[in-house]
């Protein structure tokens, strides 16, 4: 340190402090946030501290100081979250006839109390969909509503509200065999699950939508908020969390048949409640074929992957896409895989 200038030293005592919460968050998805709540909160900032530790080694490199050696350190013992945050094209059979698309897609109620200047927003939704024509369709935070409706398609929904009903529908183009909910206590977020029958086999496809933080994200809303309420309500949203986790996993191990779960987490692939839904036998198919951020939430100053698309290992992941369509305040994805 002896040899760098003063803005220099300021500027490797912010760059240790990025690399010490980085280093920190690479346990946090074995930190259940019942115990460890206010650390859990760290995992919706892990991509920015990523990006801040690469550029931080940018910017010594460029330097040619050793200083470097501290991001890259860090960023090489956590490698496996470069992977989870950004992926070069790898989809393979994407044209496969074999292939069963499945999409998820937050619709934020169909844009009903216009966050978006568009009234024709529920109508720009049902003209994607018919586009893409996908096999299976979830969608979290679902109403009711007559300008969305598709031909071809078996459906199930659960809807709660009195005024609004709103919640969570799952659309097939294969035939529904079987269905139902695992409902989540004190709140409208929930899973429901459907079995689908393909040709000669019978599918479990699980919409899931974890309980939603409740903040308002944009940049000048978030400045408004005491950071001592922010994060008590984000810690008691992870406890949430960890409890349907909980729940929809006794409800999944129960399940014989080959599963896709499809769903908005509110939580990064970075969180605990990630690394318990996905387990050691589903495969994220963003991380297998995917490409670029998987951007899945539209947070203006850094990406945030919250919507996932899971197989088990009766599955082959043919392709991945993130679609670029700002209907919502997500987008949808959508992944390609076939029954092995």
């Amino acid at each position: 340190m002896a040899k760098l200038k003063t803005f220099e030293k300021l500027m490797f005592f912010i760059n240790s402090l990025v690399a010490f919460f980085l280093l920190l968050s690479y346990i946090l998805p074995h930190l259940p946030p019942k115990q460890f709540a206010f650390i859990s909160v760290l995992s919706l900032g892990v991509p920015f501290l990523i990006i801040a530790n690469l550029l931080f080694f940018i910017y010594w490199l460029l330097k040619v100081k050793k200083q470097l050696l501290l991001s890259l350190i860090i960023l090489l013992i956590g490698y496996n979250y470069l992977f989870s945050l950004y992926k070069f094209s790898s989809s393979k059979n994407i044209n496969d006839r074999q292939n069963i698309s499945v999409m998820n897609y937050n619709v934020r109620l169909f844009n009903l109390f216009n966050w978006i200047e568009d009234k024709e927003t529920n109508r720009h939704i049902l003209k994607f969909v018919i586009e893409q024509q996908p096999d299976i369709l979830c969608i979290q935070e679902y109403r009711p509503d007559q300008d969305f409706k598709i031909n071809g398609y078996y459906e199930y929904k659960e809807l709660r509200g009195n005024k609004i009903k709103n919640g969570q529908a799952i659309f097939s183009k294969f035939a529904i065999i079987n269905s139902g909910t695992i409902g989540f206590e004190d709140t409208s977020n929930n899973a429901i699950y459907v079995d689908v029958i393909k040709e000669q086999d019978t599918i479990r496809v699980y919409n899931l939508h974890l309980q939603s933080t409740g903040i308002d994200y944009r940049v000048e809303k978030l400045a408004q908020e005491e950071s001592g309420n922010l994060l008590n309500r984000m810690s008691r949203t992870f406890k949430m969390q960890q409890s349907q986790a909980e729940k929809f996993l006794a409800h999944k191990n129960k399940c014989d048949y080959p599963v896709i779960i499809s769903g908005d987490l509110n939580n990064t692939a970075y969180s605990y409640v990630y690394r318990k839904i996905k387990g050691e036998d589903l495969k994220d198919t963003f991380v297998v074929a995917g490409n670029g951020f998987g951007r899945t939430f539209d947070f203006k100053f850094f990406p945030i992957r919250i919507d996932f698309v899971m197989a088990d290992q009766h599955f082959q992941v043919n392709g991945f896409k993130t679609y670029d369509v700002k209907y919502s305040d997500h987008y949808p994805v959508m992944a390609k895989v076939r029954l092995k």
